[in-house]
């Protein structure tokens, strides 16, 4: 071997002596996830699952039974507390129609959650092409992203929601008078409507019925008095959208009479729920939840006097 060659080959490895630290150093945690939307056509239609985000709840707190039982029912599924908890919206393509179905927490519950107009975007639409927007109830985590800074989010939508909703939530009466653990859900309600009241986009859903082609609103009190479902329907193809008939998944499918603290009336909640997965269960429908782990669909399938949830496998619209 000759001496240049000696030389070049320890330069060499010198060079990925000196490169070598750097190459296998870890890389930075990015702490960020992918865009938080999710793609399924049913039928004609295609839908947009949207995620607002996650908060941490501690749901051994919150649901109505002993706390013992819900740890342990968690821990079987290998979920700690408090539980992370989605919360998510769902965007309707009917081809003339984009309807949204929720708008999650905008800025009232801090940095976790508020991210559903940056993914809206992230799937490939603008708020301003929202045309109908369909609220399931008015607690802040539904309605929080309607409004900024005191202006429409969605400036051309028409905004629907159920009567006895607004009436009950919109009053100052109520919230005089309302419990101490519930006061705060007033203002949040309030501040978002008002925009949307005040340019005449607001119309309330007095009865059951389709409100677009293929789109109906159908009554489901309990959780709050006028807690609604919309059922979206296209080529024989249904999609149930429950918004808060179940918060925990791992808990309440096992044992559906298990209510929330945040219930307005934890009987009729219970009702609404048994009525409304025995149709799912029946019928086959396709379920969104709000607060099932994003992207919230799945199907219904009875268990003894429960229900199983069976996640929607992946799939790319074709």
């Amino acid at each position: 071997m000759t001496t240049i060659c000696k030389h070049t080959i320890l330069a060499a490895a010198l060079a990925a002596a000196a490169i070598a630290p750097f190459a296998q150093a870890g890389a930075p945690l990015a702490k960020t996830p992918a865009p938080g939307f999710a793609r399924i056509t049913l039928g004609d239609f295609e839908i947009t699952p949207l995620s607002d985000g996650t908060a941490d709840l501690p749901m051994d707190q919150l649901l109505q039974q002993k706390a013992e039982l819900t740890r342990t029912a968690l821990q079987k599924q290998f979920l700690s507390l408090p539980l992370e908890t989605s919360t998510n919206a769902f965007l309707i393509n009917t081809g003339s129609k984009l309807v949204l179905v929720d708008t999650g927490s905008g800025a009232y519950f801090g940095p976790t959650l508020g991210k559903l107009a940056a993914n809206l975007k992230a799937a490939g639409y603008r708020p301003e092409q929202v045309d109908e927007i369909y609220i399931t109830h008015l607690h802040p985590d539904h309605v929080g992203g309607l409004a900024a800074n005191g202006q429409r989010v969605f400036p051309n939508a028409v905004l629907r929601a159920a009567k006895v909703d607004a009436d009950y939530w919109l009053s100052q009466a109520n919230a005089d008078k309302a419990p101490a653990d519930k006061k705060g859900f007033f203002p949040p309600a309030m501040q978002s409507l008002a925009p949307y009241v005040q340019a005449g986009k607001f119309k309330a859903i007095e009865r059951d019925g389709e409100l677009v082609p293929g789109i109906s609103a159908m009554a489901a009190a309990g959780h709050t008095p006028g807690h609604t479902v919309y059922l979206v329907q296209s080529r024989g193809q249904k999609l149930l959208l429950i918004g808060d008939l179940v918060h925990v998944a791992q808990v309440q499918m096992d044992n559906p009479e298990v209510t929330i603290g945040f219930d307005s009336d934890a009987k009729a909640a219970f009702a609404s729920r048994k009525k409304f997965f025995d149709s799912a269960v029946k019928d086959g429908e396709l379920v969104g939840g709000a607060h099932l782990q994003f992207p919230g669909l799945g199907h219904l399938v009875g268990q003894g006097k429960g229900y199983r949830w069976v996640p929607v496998n992946y799939t790319q619209p074709r």
